[in-house]
């Protein structure tokens, strides 16, 4: 076994890690198996998360019947329970397993024109780190993270994100400018702009028709670095066959210089991805908590 992190962990923590690192050994469908069963079991359990996401469902989908969003929900929760067990793959498996396990569909589509910078646009769908992950294989990207509070965690999220290439990562606090060097030095930058950060660099633009605080960096980014924006989704199979990473086109016409309308542009391509696969989506997130003024609390 790998030797851990040279910060002490919890004993709670090291018990877990030690179970992920030994699970990495078995076969993806039985990990699969094992993360459909416990997301089946989890979700039996009443907890205010299982609470937000009945209510993303029930906002986003209101002309879905309640059987089906209550199918979604468990199957949200076992997608989101195979990614976690999936993740000691990341950490650990070889890069012949990690190339087998996750494709990519069509990689000639990856920087499109050749000639720009390119932001690769990844929504928040259970497949993220996975598609990231393969993708330091290839390419030496650039991509902001948000530090885990479990420093040891946070440790071992950075080994997986780091160990093939040499990868930029750039912490939410340090600012625009580190972003913006990292792009313009032809990295390509795996940017995940679809949650609920607050007000600020934010604009209420719809999501599923409902008022979303959504971040607009996205479109300032380009102008900023002439980047094109390709869309890049990470799709979990069924039955343990892994993953399937397909970039989209890259967008014309973009940024369009009206910052509402490219914002909600980002978030229609979204949409359209989520419908495809609606329990893959980050639904544990709040992604409605921060609410125009004067509007209601969505969550309890």
């Amino acid at each position: 076994m790998k030797p851990l992190p040279a910060v002490r962990p919890h004993r709670a923590t090291s018990l877990n890690i030690r179970f992920l690192w030994l699970l990495h050994w078995l076969p993806l469908p039985l990990l699969a198996a094992l993360g459909n069963l416990a997301g089946w079991l989890m979700v039996l359990r009443p907890s205010r998360r299982r609470g937000i996401v009945a209510t993303n469902l029930a906002l986003c989908f209101p002309e879905a019947t309640p059987a089906l969003r209550r199918r979604w929900l468990r199957q949200t929760y076992q997608a989101s329970l195979r990614a976690v067990i999936e993740h000691g793959v990341l950490w650990w498996g070889s890069a012949v397993r990690l190339r087998r396990l996750i494709r990519i569909d069509n990689p000639e589509a990856a920087l499109g024109d050749g000639t720009r910078p390119v932001i690769w646009l990844a929504p928040h769908f259970v497949g993220l780190d996975m598609g990231g992950v393969r993708l330091t294989m290839d390419y030496e990207i650039a991509s902001i993270y948000a530090p885990a509070k479990d420093p040891v965690i946070d440790r071992l999220m950075l080994h997986g994100r780091t160990r093939f290439r040499d990868i930029v990562l750039i912490a939410r606090h340090d600012g625009i400018k580190a972003t913006l060097n990292a792009i313009k030095s032809g990295r390509p930058f795996y940017y995940l702009p679809d949650q609920d950060h607050g007000r600020l660099n934010a604009v209420f633009v719809p999501f599923f028709g409902v008022p979303a605080a959504t971040v607009s960096a996205l479109p300032r980014l380009a102008k900023l670095t002439d980047a094109q924006i390709i869309p890049v989704v990470t799709r979990q199979l069924s039955w343990g066959r892994g993953y399937a990473l397909r970039f989209y086109p890259a967008w014309d016409n973009y940024p369009s210089g009206d910052l509402e309308a490219d914002v909600t542009r980002m978030n229609t391509f979204i949409e359209a991805r989520i419908r495809e696969m609606p329990a893959q989506y980050l639904w544990l997130h709040r992604r409605f908590k921060t609410r125009p003024r004067g509007q209601p609390h969505l969550y309890d």
